[in-house]
């Protein structure tokens, strides 16, 4: 089983940027993307980011593309999140996920 690790939220004012980082450890099977979630409060988790096994596809949430970057160097593992212009509706706990395998997530605040 592999343990996924969020790093890298924090409070911060609207329009900032922010880094989310996933990192794992174990032995993973799993060949499908590795995905970022966010959790607003009183809301449903919503899906934000993936990226392909290949490392060179990805696609986004409508609400975040254009703002938001996943990517990865050339193993499959750390996973990144590049966030900018970021606004208040941003604010979530950021989860990393990967088959059925998730972070214990990180929290996002911004501020307007």
């Amino acid at each position: 089983q592999v343990q996924l690790v969020e790093s890298g939220g924090g409070l911060v004012q609207a329009g900032d940027a922010l880094t989310l980082s996933c990192t794992a450890s174990g032995d993973t099977q799993c060949i499908s993307s590795v995905n970022w979630y966010r959790q607003a409060p009183g809301k449903e988790r919503e899906f934000v980011a993936r990226i392909f096994r290949s490392g060179d596809v990805t696609n986004y949430s409508p609400s975040v593309e254009g703002r938001f970057t996943i990517s990865r160097g050339n193993t499959r593992f750390p996973v990144y999140l590049q966030m900018t212009g970021l606004k208040p509706d941003d604010t979530a706990v950021y989860y990393c996920n990967e088959c059925a395998d998730w972070g214990q997530g990180t929290r996002v605040t911004v501020s307007s």
